[in-house]
């Protein structure tokens, strides 16, 4: 028997008033400044650990004179769909900009990485297709394969034999795809591209890579997964935000020409919702060219990563298999993982939870974002509040 909506309301709402009152609930913080290395909440300084703001990039002057600029130019929004309004020449630079920098063809932009995911897939494949799916892929691509009407499959993380086995078994689907997240956001690990790439060429399917959290944090100069591996045209759909390393909002396609004309006359949030405003473009194609032209953000990022990581795992804490700037602090049970949370707030992180049904039962953990500008002290000082916290609960 169904629970009644209201039931069901006040379930959730009842959850959370009670974390509330207990001090546990971390989330919907108010922020009093721009989220920089350390940022005011509760009118108390703390180290950010919370931002996907990698590479530090939101108060960019170079950033912030290009939206000034746009918005002189174009004003604050945009004044219909891209497809019976017309469009801008700034949305036309950006998705230009996207395509160099990912080495495609050409590119779309649309709303949100969420609204990406779900306007691609929807519009790419059928019920005669299969979609093969990691596990934790991120939640936008899970509802995209739903509502496609293609069968779909997943595989156990980063499972290359239970990959193979789906593939072998899937000759009688017209099209086969293989869509993973390039770093996993809740884990901080990589897709294994490399075996992924081999294993579609071997039975003829393509490959889509979201890269939400790779973008400026992977490869050398931060050009994403495919740098990082040293691989060529091994993704044949590029996928990407405009809303973590890039400060701005939106997300992104970027594949051969074909395909993008493809998606703007049949996906659905590209023809039926407006598209980012036009000061939104323009900040993203100057932190894009940033990227390109200041590669010491990327080294130092990495530098931070490696020390970052190494620390926390030194102390015994449980990391997962993170390479990258998402460090997860994986605790297990709930009300540990929430203990550990408001006492490393307290003494001055801020940092959030994630809980089931996020991740998933016994995995609760909190999740750690490393920065570029975070300066040694910042991290130092951090991984000291983690292990005196950690121990004082018992978890290291």
């Amino acid at each position: 028997m169904g629970i009644l909506l209201k039931d069901r309301i006040n379930q959730v709402n009842q959850r959370a008033n009670q974390m509330k009152e207990n001090g546990t609930f971390f989330w919907l913080k108010t922020i009093e400044n721009s989220s920089q290395s350390r940022v005011m909440v509760d009118q108390k300084e703390k180290i950010m650990l919370a931002s996907y703001n990698y590479l530090a990039l939101i108060d960019h002057p170079k950033l912030k004179e290009a939206g000034i600029k746009a918005i002189e130019k174009y004003g604050t929004g945009t004044s219909g769909v891209r497809f019976l309004s017309g469009t801008t020449e700034v949305h036309k630079k950006l998705e230009a900009k996207i395509a160099q920098f990912k080495g495609a063809d050409d590119a779309i932009t649309y709303t949100s990485g969420y609204v990406t995911n779900l306007a691609a897939i929807t519009a790419l494949f059928q019920k005669d297709d299969i979609l093969i799916i990691d596990k934790i892929d991120h939640a936008s691509i899970i509802d995209g394969c739903m509502l496609s009407g293609a069968r779909y499959k997943t595989f156990l993380h980063n499972d290359m034999g239970r990959l193979e086995a789906i593939l072998k078994d899937s000759d009688n689907y017209v099209n086969k795809i293989i869509i993973v997240d390039g770093v996993y956001s809740m884990d901080g690990d990589v897709a294994n591209l490399p075996e992924i790439s081999r294993l579609a060429k071997k039975y003829k399917a393509k490959v889509m890579v979201d890269e939400a959290h790779s973008i400026g944090v992977l490869g050398k100069t931060g050009h994403g997964i495919e740098e990082y591996f040293g691989l060529e045209n091994a993704v044949d759909i590029h996928m990407g935000t405009l809303s973590k390393t890039i400060p701005s909002v939106g997300g992104y396609i970027a594949a051969e020409k074909s395909m993008i004309d493809y998606l703007r006359h049949n996906s659905r949030p590209f023809i039926f919702s407006a598209p980012i405003p036009p000061v939104n473009a323009a900040v993203a194609i100057a932190a894009l060219e940033v990227i390109e032209d200041e590669p010491e953000r990327v080294e130092n990022l990495h530098r931070n990563m490696e020390r970052y990581r190494v620390g926390i795992q030194s102390m015994g804490y449980n990391i997962g298999d993170s390479v990258t700037a998402i460090v997860p602090i994986i605790v297990g049970g709930e009300e540990e993982t929430l203990q550990l949370c408001k006492m490393v707030n307290e003494m001055g992180v801020f940092i959030c939870p994630i809980v089931y049904p996020a991740v998933s039962k016994g995995t609760s953990r909190l999740r750690s974002h490393v920065l570029t500008n975070h300066t040694v002290e910042d991290i130092d000082e951090a991984l000291s509040i983690f292990e005196k916290a950690g121990k004082s609960l018992g978890i290291i």
